[in-house]
């Protein structure tokens, strides 16, 4: 963890340069963050934002590493993804899950593609609201396999509402988002597709945070599982973040993380430590 939290730091100081400089027009922080599966969102999900902070007739890239470390499990995620005129997003990921009682690492790689169909984060009165898919491709499924996952490859749709107001909690602004998503995917794929009660579920997920300053923000993620294996139990994920923006070209997020049980293993807490840049 230290040596993370020191590529950090160093990154934050040859990136982030004066509070005014950044890479496209929107407002500090209307990009969000990089989830775990790559593209614009939270921690543990996607939002209805699009990456980086492309306006209208502008491009925008964002690149981000993350590391979630519990109990048993350590998963690393890197990726990037291209944000159009605020509208359109393309993203892709690579998970690495090293499983310590195994001495094994597990690899998933993740396309992703999301639109804006309506609204504006800050300036309608209605949401924004965006629709996207998530492409994933198991690349080692001997052990998906053995747990009864039946395919090494699956496709998430969902949808996704983001609303910000200003000054509406104590004179702070207030994020919320709410997506549902529609999968097979065991343990977010990392486990594999499909399964004993095979067949395609809703799932939810939600976010909210507040602005306690311009760059600070607080919050909170649940994250809904479909629980589609009868070898092992599959829980709902959570976790307390906090972000910090010092400028629009790098943003830090820390959070304490809750993932219950994993592959029959409980006690899955721990800690997550996630770094986007933008150009």
């Amino acid at each position: 963890m230290t040596r993370c939290v020191g590529m950090l730091l160093l990154t934050i100081v040859l990136v982030a340069g004066p509070a005014h400089a950044g890479p496209g027009s929107r407002i500090l922080a209307t990009g969000g963050a990089s989830p775990i599966e790559g593209g614009s969102g939270g921690g543990l999900s996607p939002w209805a934002t699009i990456t980086g902070y492309a306006s209208s007739g502008e491009t925008g890239f964002t690149a981000f590493a993350t590391h979630v470390s519990v109990a048993d499990f350590g998963l690393t995620t890197a990726g990037a993804a291209v944000g159009w005129h605020d509208r359109v997003e393309a993203s892709f990921a690579r998970q690495r899950l090293q499983v310590d009682p195994l001495d094994m690492t597990l690899e998933q790689h993740v396309y992703g593609v999301k639109v804006r169909v309506l609204g504006s984060l800050l300036y309608t009165p209605w949401p924004q609201v965006s629709v996207g898919a998530q492409h994933k491709r198991h690349r080692d499924f001997a052990l998906p396999a053995a747990l009864g996952a039946r395919d090494d490859s699956g496709t998430d749709v969902y949808l996704s509402a983001s609303r910000l107001w200003f000054a509406a909690v104590a004179g702070r602004n207030l994020f919320a988002n709410v997506t549902a998503r529609r999968t097979r995917a065991v343990e977010t794929g990392l486990l594999g597709f499909g399964g004993d009660r095979n067949g395609h579920r809703t799932v939810l997920e939600t976010s909210l945070a507040v602005f306690l300053t311009d760059r600070w923000v607080v919050g909170y993620e649940y994250r809904q599982k479909p629980d589609l294996l009868d070898s092992v139990r599959e829980r709902d994920w959570q976790d307390a973040f906090i972000a910090y923006f010092p400028s629009k070209r790098v943003s830090v997020v820390a959070a304490r993380v809750n993932l219950d049980e994993i592959a029959n293993l409980p006690g899955q807490d721990g800690w997550y430590l996630s770094m986007q840049v933008a150009w």
